[in-house]
């Protein structure tokens, strides 16, 4: 009875609708093409510096991830469009790997992200705060990932040289702005289709979601790929990745309730209360669990075993509860960069050109996800990188 009572309460809450539509949303983005155009169009544009391409890819991820909420839709995507073209202009294959992971690991923390989603159930938080307060802290890293790639590449000249003069003259000044017209405002107007309704009022998450599937399916039919088939795919698509993440939420849920209900919090909670750390040590500890837990488990199970031990810890230590949870988003972006089971590590090597080795993905990626910590460590020195643009936010109706 407490397994089904856990199913039926995860399909019968309204707010994780909206994991349906970003996922929809998600795969029409994915299906439309509009990642070709903008790679190419960000591309060109970056290409006079050295490490161009890599900072083009992290730009375009970082849209991309604001547009799906995903990371595996990103990760696959870029893979496909960059890793080729950044092997033909004799990148590092370890920096071109790590750009691609790292920056599409955004994808779980700019909103519209489904982890936010399922943490706004957990800790009470509304999605319209989670979703300002995850705002500040992905742009910041993905500012720190292009200072990253230019900084090597200026260092090391082979990392990542500037794009050939020849192929840069291809395309003149008046067509690049054309291009960038064409392939970045239907991605910026979808970001504030979405974003727009949610912080003025106009709309719930759900409804948000919602939105933002529309125009997605807008831009789908605009840029010439709508087909029945394609169309009945996606839907197929959505279906199955839906079904995935309610079973390991359900799953997760059922595990936690057996594991509280036997005192397995109590334990765990007095175990990090009684190293006696501090508020620092403490959160540090818990960081560090979050850490090893994202090596060998999904996201989702992570935030739904640990969410209910943790947020008592948190309130009892007087950490604001917003900034925790973000921060716990923060840090699980790990969990797709790091070995032995990191999802980006496995998407690229599924669809990576001949000559990029396994080495070479898990290597790349380690500097990604030390930058991951770093931003971290700022989000602790400096929270107004979390709190400030909640704090400033139109108030958010059924958030």
């Amino acid at each position: 009875s407490l397994l089904m009572n856990k199913f039926n309460a995860q399909m019968s809450n309204y707010t994780y609708v909206a994991i349906l539509f970003f996922i929809f949303m998600a795969n029409f983005m994915g299906e439309s093409g509009m990642a070709d155009g903008l790679f190419k169009s960000v591309q060109y544009l970056f290409g006079p510096v050295r490490g161009g391409i890599a900072v083009a890819v992290i730009v375009v991820s970082t849209l991309l991830a604001a547009c799906t909420g995903t990371t595996g839709a990103s990760c696959v995507t870029m893979g496909i469009l960059a890793l080729p073209v950044m092997k033909a202009n004799n990148y590092s294959m370890k920096l071109s790997c790590g750009a691609i992971a790292g920056s599409s690991a955004l994808g779980i923390l700019i909103p519209p992200s489904i982890m936010l989603l399922v943490l706004a159930e957990l800790s009470g938080c509304t999605v319209g705060q989670l979703f300002a307060g995850s705002i500040l802290p992905g742009i910041a890293l993905a500012l720190m990932y292009c200072i990253y790639a230019v900084y090597q590449c200026w260092r090391h000249p082979w990392k990542g040289p500037a794009l050939p003069l020849e192929v840069r003259r291809e395309v003149t000044a008046g067509q690049l702005c054309k291009m960038l017209i064409i392939n970045l405002c239907p991605p910026l107007l979808l970001i504030g289709a979405v974003l727009g309704v949610l912080f003025t009022g106009v709309a719930t998450p759900t409804e948000a979601s919602a939105t933002g599937a529309f125009c997605a399916l807008g831009l789908y039919i605009a840029y010439g790929r709508f087909t029945w088939k394609g169309l009945v795919k996606i839907m197929m698509d959505t279906a199955n990745t839906v079904s995935m993440v309610l079973i390991v939420m359900t799953g997760a849920g059922f595990f936690t309730a057996i594991f509280m209900g036997l005192g397995g919090g109590d334990v765990i909670q007095g175990m990090i209360l009684g190293c006696g750390l501090g508020k620092w040590g403490t959160y540090a500890v818990m960081m560090l669990i979050c850490f090893f837990l994202g090596m060998f488990l999904d996201w989702t199970a992570i935030v739904m075993i640990t969410m209910p031990i943790y947020l008592p810890i948190a309130d009892q230590m007087g950490m604001d509860r917003l900034w925790f949870t973000v921060s716990i988003a923060v840090m699980l972006q790990d969990s797709f960069c790091t070995p032995p089971f990191g999802y980006n590590l496995f998407y690229l090597k599924g669809i990576a050109p001949e000559g990029v080795t396994t080495e070479d993905i898990y290597l790349g990626t380690v500097p990604f996800w030390a930058i991951m910590e770093l931003g971290l460590v700022l989000c602790c020195v400096f929270p107004g990188l979390i709190t400030w643009l909640p704090s400033i936010a139109v108030k958010l109706p059924n958030a």
